[in-house]
């Protein structure tokens, strides 16, 4: 289950992602997403809630009693599993911030220390953090209109892993003027920390972003591909040699610490998304919720599901099995493709990509196609060329 939290303190340079910077409807866009909840618990009565995960947007900018509402909220209306994963997306300032525990209080003769942010997330059932450092350079920080800074975004962690074990930290690489040696430094300094998940992305230049607007003034530099490439084999390189497993294009982790929530997007397992801009899938179909906070208010409030629903092709289907199975460890499953399809899907697919392993960007292995290191940082790419156009 995915919660969108659709508010943050102000904007970063490089995002596209649903947001708002007001927060004047938090209140009631908590109660909506509650409502949501409500409204939509027939439609998975079939299965069992392993994974909930707040995203955003920032869910760190809620209070421990609106995430301990909508979590009870989910618990009420829908059946979850004994140990679920409960993934909290959180600011290194928010924690910071809220981690400044008071002063103890006399209870009677003893003295009682206020709670600190973390305990109080773990309280409720938080076991994973997911934190937005994505530098450890105050140069990139300001060039992306991030709200932290380097030191806090250090202390945080020095904070965070008191508290949680399980912890995943975002970097961006391909950040203009970042040279490789920087970018060393960045995954270095989050190696130093301990955390047990890494994710990382290139910084992509999004339509109607900031970002795009100040490389088509002159004021920034485009992102460099070539950089970006050399960056990405860097950390591939560096993260595998501390023992941490490539399992996804953008996500290393440790053993065990695989992302539970995010691993069954990539094997098309169901999934629930509540909140403005989120979105579903069956198996079958696909939904997402309006991208607007008012009208998604508006609409739950007369309870109206501001929806809209793609019934899925079997080439659609097809098509997005070999997007997100090459970006995983695990690859394609050539017998799947052939159970799931039909020999002739099996047949398309390994008629198409053998241009592909011809190039030692793809290998074949126990019945997985799989994309080689070469191909990793192409792998979207590759992809798309083993697509079936719906008849």
């Amino acid at each position: 289950m995915y919660i969108h939290i659709p508010f943050c303190k102000q904007a970063c340079h490089y995002c596209d992602f649903h947001f708002s910077t007001s927060m004047k409807k938090k209140g009631e866009l908590v109660n909506a997403l509650a409502k949501e909840l409500e409204l939509r618990k027939d439609e998975f009565n079939h299965t069992t809630v392993h994974t909930i995960y707040f995203g955003g947007g920032t869910p760190s900018l809620l209070t421990i009693d609106e995430l301990q509402f909508l979590i009870d909220a989910v618990y009420k209306n829908y059946k979850v599993s004994e140990h679920p994963e409960i993934t909290l997306e959180a600011n290194p300032d928010d924690l910071i911030e809220a981690s400044k525990a008071g002063d103890a209080v006399s209870v009677g003769e003893a003295e009682v220390k206020p709670k600190t942010i973390f305990e109080s997330y773990r309280s409720i059932g938080i076991n994973r953090l997911s934190i937005g450092i994505q530098s450890f350079f105050e140069a990139d920080l300001k060039l992306m209109n991030r709200a932290h800074n380097a030191e806090e975004a250090k202390a945080c962690l020095v904070e965070a892993t008191k508290h949680f074990d399980n912890i995943s930290l975002d970097l961006i690489y391909g950040i203009p003027n970042a040279t490789n040696e920087q970018w060393l430094e960045n995954i270095e300094t989050a190696l130093s920390f301990g955390v047990p998940h890494i994710s990382s992305y290139a910084l992509t230049v999004e339509p109607k972003t900031a970002l795009a607007s100040f490389i088509k003034k002159g004021l920034i530099d485009d992102v460099d591909d070539e950089q970006a490439h050399d960056q990405f084999h860097i950390l591939k390189d560096r993260l595998e040699a501390s023992g941490f497993i490539h399992y996804e294009l953008s996500n290393f982790a440790k053993d065990g610490y695989f992302s539970k929530n995010n691993s069954a997007y990539w094997q098309g397992k169901t999934y629930l998304g509540i909140g403005p801009s989120a979105h579903s899938f069956n198996g079958k179909q696909r939904g997402w919720n309006v991208k607007n906070n008012s009208m998604y208010i508006k609409s739950i409030e007369q309870n109206e599901l501001p929806i809209e629903i793609e019934t899925l092709t079997e080439v659609d289907r097809y098509n997005e099995y070999i997007m997100t199975g090459l970006r995983t460890q695990w690859g394609v499953s050539i017998a799947k493709v052939e159970t799931d399809y039909s020999k002739d899907f099996k047949d398309y697919l390994i008629d198409q990509a053998q241009v592909f392993i011809n190039q030692q960007l793809l290998y074949i292995k126990d019945e997985h196609l799989r994309v080689t290191k070469k191909g990793q940082f192409l792998c979207d790419g590759i992809a798309s060329e083993l697509f079936r156009l719906n008849d």
